[in-house]
């Protein structure tokens, strides 16, 4: 029998789940926030091991299309900080702008060396999967 503490729409419930083949599981008398846990119907849940830490997203890889090149956001979340302006050259790898998203830092660089034709976001923007961050030349 193993213990596990389970979040469900933000209610914590103690569960003890039992392997297969051994003897029925009983629920605790007292669930963790005084709500009342029901079994799952179809089947017992899997315990979900701690997700390691995602490394930081980078700028999409671009589609060759000409000249310009546009590098869009990997995920929703605010600017924060601007770190080049318009019309300035960077290399690849340099990091144009971060982007907070469920409060941790993500660096946007530069997928290759260039010149920054257009940032047509700002500082404290919200921005989605897909917006437009800047273009580079």
């Amino acid at each position: 029998m193993k213990k596990f503490k389970v979040v469900v729409n933000g209610e914590t419930f103690e569960v003890e789940i039992e392997e297969v083949g051994g003897s029925p599981a009983t629920a605790p008398s007292t669930p963790a926030a005084n709500a009342v846990a029901s079994a799952p119907k179809a089947s017992a849940p899997q315990p979900e091991a701690p997700k390691p830490a995602a490394p930081k997203p980078a700028a999409p890889k671009p589609a060759p299309t000409g000249a310009a090149n546009e590098v869009t956001s990997p995920l929703p979340g605010t600017v924060l900080n601007i770190s080049a302006k318009e019309g300035q050259t960077v290399n690849s790898g340099d990091v144009v702008l971060i982007i907070e998203a469920m409060k941790m830092e993500n660096e946007i660089v530069a997928p290759e060396g260039g010149t920054i034709i257009s940032i047509p976001v700002k500082k404290g923007d919200s921005v989605q999967a897909g917006d437009l961050l800047f273009t580079l030349g």
